[in-house]
């Protein structure tokens, strides 16, 4: 059985598509799910779909190897960001090469970098008229959105479309196409 490891820091809606969609999988399963804040929603979402779910603070992540050394332990086949908003330091990197991915809600390379997520990525688009959007699936290296895209998924815009409707046909996108890629990538790539 393959194992990801899911990271989030908000509501988890992409944190619990992903769970259902492995659940009874013969090959993939989700065995935990790790969250930087304490209340994040994902919390109680997990708890209600019965998968382990940690809590951890920026000093266990960022200065010593508290989380790394748990995620070396659970040796995944696959981290998966769904939602997360720290970068990931380069041991994480070095540590896991070619196993960390992330989802982002614009076409890469446009609408990246630090502090480019959720809203402020819908608004960006919005604000400069672009006509399609999207998502990018991404493997993480050390710095924000750069690393190797592994697929792209675009949306068209209508010209009255509100950054709310823009993140919703850009949710549907996340939906459909993420667990769908993580799978591929799982039963494809090793």
């Amino acid at each position: 059985m393959k194992e990801i490891v899911l990271l989030a820091s908000g509501s988890g809606s992409n944190v619990e598509n992903i769970i259902k969609y492995f659940e009874g999988h013969k090959a993939i399963s989700v065995s935990c799910v790790l969250t930087n804040k304490s209340n994040a929603p994902v919390l109680e979402r997990c708890k209600r779909l019965g998968v382990p779910a940690l809590y951890f603070n920026r000093n266990a992540f960022m200065n010593s190897k508290v989380v790394l050394k748990l995620l070396q332990s659970l040796n995944p086949a696959l981290i998966v960001l769904a939602g997360f908003l720290w970068k990931i330091p380069e041991r994480f990197v070095t540590a896991f090469p070619n196993r960390i991915i992330n989802i982002h809600p614009a076409l890469l390379p446009k609408y990246g970098g630090k502090g480019m997520y959720g809203e402020a990525v819908h608004e960006a688009v919005k604000t400069n008229g672009e006509k399609e959007t999207g998502i990018t699936i991404h493997y993480v290296n050390e710095r924000y959105d750069e690393g190797t895209i592994i697929r792209q998924e675009k949306v068209r815009l209508n010209p009255g479309d509100s950054p709310k409707a823009i993140a919703k046909k850009v949710h549907a996108l996340e939906y459909e196409h993420f667990p769908k890629v993580i799978e591929k990538l799982l039963l494809h790539n090793g």
